[in-house]
């Protein structure tokens, strides 16, 4: 199936660290990938994510279906030429969004019909249209179409709610009209037997990876975690694992910690935008006043270009004043950090001592 080719190169605990290819692309494991939402990365070039060393980011088939159209990428030569990205390109289903931004959702055995959020145009997803879509854009890797409910949810509507997943699932293969690899999404809420129940059904089905769906809906740390936790095991050891919608630094290491590969969240890059930046000494406001006179860089243990040439006081101004490069140099340090993180974890992981990386790094982060 598809053409994704997969190596486990080292497991720690249930941790681990890998590499696959998507045709020549290779992509190393544990990794963060950052969210092109509509085929950009918000404030960041291509090149500046090649810079940091991202070899895989994610493009939202629901903002690109409304605007400009897959129609039309595809006509320009596809998703990875239309922005100029040389490195591999999950795209989602563009489900969540469907249900989180659309007007007047409607589900069905079907699909799912909405209302455009940009101009109340009566509009349709169908796994096999979602399908399609995704291979007009081109990424290397699709989603399926699921149904993503919040935390908490009744059980019986949990459990026919991973029935329809299952069954769009199978209907998205049979969709499939390219070598693109696909993955399937196990969905749940916080029911263990549900969860079970999803991600072996998705397993007999064979898809070329799994991600975790329904989770970073709102619930806590430790659902997520507990989540995770059970759940992971129950998905091949020989394929990607996906935990979707997560970007918290300790969110990611528990995520590593249960044997996840593969992430993504837009609260870096959102909250960059918003002033809110990551330091291995834990968060700061650069909008706070206490760095109006700081002449120090932003993290010292960091190796980014904006910590080697900006001082806290430079950062906060640009804010203050509305600079555009505010915004940049803020994502680009947020993206670098997170880069580095899973980094750090990976060779944790290949060292056997990723518990104690673990714990030291959360200690200085979160200052215990």
């Amino acid at each position: 199936m598809g053409r994704l080719k997969f190596q486990l190169e080292a497991e720690d605990g249930q941790a681990r660290a890998a590499r696959f290819w998507l045709g020549p692309k290779q992509i190393q494991t544990p990794l963060f990938m950052p969210v092109g939402t509509a085929a950009t990365v918000k404030a960041m070039t291509s090149e500046e994510l090649t810079q940091i060393g991202f070899p895989l980011i994610l493009g939202n088939t629901y903002h690109l279906f409304l605007r400009p159209g897959d129609s039309l990428i595809k006509e320009l030569g596809g998703l990875h030429k239309f922005m100029n990205w040389p490195g591999a390109i999950l795209t989602d289903s563009g489900g969540f969004q469907v249900f989180s931004l659309a007007k007047l959702t409607k589900i069905t055995e079907a699909g799912v019909t909405f209302q455009s959020h940009l101009d109340g145009t009566k509009l349709a997803f169908t796994p096999e249209s979602v399908i399609q879509t995704q291979e007009n854009l081109g990424s290397d890797i699709m989603m399926v179409l699921d149904e993503c409910l919040p935390i908490p949810s009744e059980r019986e509507q949990v459990k026919e709610s991973i029935a329809l997943t299952h069954r769009w699932a199978e209907r998205s293969l049979k969709a499939r009209r390219s070598e693109n690899a696909m993955f399937g999404i196990v969905q749940g809420a916080d029911f263990e037997e549900l969860r079970r129940e999803s991600a072996l059904g998705l397993v007999d089905l064979g898809f070329d990876g799994y991600a975790i769906g329904g989770l970073s809906v709102g619930e806590s740390k430790s659902i997520m975690a507990e989540v995770c936790g059970y759940t992971t095991p129950l998905l091949p050891k020989d394929k990607p694992r996906y935990l979707m919608g997560v970007g918290d630094p300790v969110d990611l290491l528990n995520g590593i910690e249960a044997g996840i590969d593969l992430f993504d969240c837009v609260l870096p890059t959102r909250n960059a935008r918003n002033g809110g930046l990551f330091t291995s000494l834990g968060k700061i406001n650069i909008k706070h006043s206490s760095h109006r006179t700081n002449p120090g860089p932003l993290d010292p243990n960091c190796g980014c270009s904006v910590c080697q040439n900006y001082s806290r006081a430079y950062l906060r101004h640009l804010f203050q004043s509305g600079e555009i490069l505010a915004s940049r140099l803020n994502t680009y340090h947020n993206l670098h950090f997170l880069h580095d993180l899973m980094n750090q974890a990976r060779q944790a992981i290949l060292a056997n001592r990723f518990a104690q990386f673990k714990r030291d790094w959360l200690a200085r982060y979160l200052g215990d």
